[in-house]
């Protein structure tokens, strides 16, 4: 089906930055499939509602992982883009996920520190408890949220930003994300999605300097309407 504009969900735009809540099945760049990525379809919607000639201008800042849902944010200048990758040098963005994973984590709230390597051949990160060669640190927060029959939920407060880290760290502690096959969940989702959502960002505006929240709802599906009740 033809990609229309209007598709989009975008949840903040202004003169300087554009953020969308991505579903499962996009791609944030183009790659080896060949599938119309994100931010060409943000190009796309700028192009056609603002009526730009030529090309349009638009700066990747960060990237979340196809099978993941949730907020993605652009820049529509140069000089948004410089300030937000310095911003991310220096881990001034929050970021926080939502994850639904079948195993109760040993303690509700805990802060994982592991050390990844990174396998291209496999795109897969693997964890160690101590550094190796190659490894890069990675630390992220956790608190449990919320429950289901089956199923618990994760809040968690990404502070480095690795390759799969957050998929890594907590199939390291033996609670992969529902759906991710990569990381040890037996069972694939019917959307071929993980249930993992980006569902906040906050950073002070690289141009107002103006505190900014970002807000993304998780897709339309029954555990993550649940874990939204519980949360509210």
């Amino acid at each position: 089906m033809e990609f229309q504009p209007s598709d989009l969900n975008i949840i903040y735009e202004d003169n300087h930055l554009i953020a969308v809540n991505k579903t499962n099945s996009d791609l944030v760049q183009s790659d080896k499939t060949g599938d119309l990525a994100l931010n060409e379809k943000v190009k796309i919607y700028l192009k056609e509602k603002y009526k730009k000639p030529g090309n349009v201008f638009l700066g990747v800042i960060h990237r979340i992982d196809r099978p993941v849902s949730g907020i993605v944010l652009f820049a529509k200048t140069g000089k948004a883009l410089s300030r937000m990758n310095e911003k991310i040098k220096k881990r001034e963005i929050e970021k926080t996920y939502w994850a639904i994973v079948a195993n109760k984590p040993e303690q509700e709230k805990a802060e994982l520190k592991n050390f990844l390597t990174r396998n291209r051949k496999q795109n897969k990160s693997y964890a160690y408890e101590k550094p190796v060669p190659d490894s890069k640190e990675a630390t992220l927060e956790y608190q449990l949220i919320g429950t289901s029959e089956r199923y618990y939920f994760l809040s968690i407060n990404l502070i480095t930003g690795r390759h799969h880290q957050i998929r890594c760290q907590l199939a390291k502690i033996g609670c992969p994300i529902k759906g991710d096959l990569k990381y040890g969940y037996p069972r694939s989702n019917s959307n071929g999605g993980i249930n993992l959502h980006a569902y906040q960002m906050s950073f002070l505006h690289p141009v107002t300097k103006e505190k900014t929240v970002l807000t993304a709802l998780p897709p339309n599906e029954v555990l993550w309407e649940v874990l939204q009740k519980q949360s509210n």
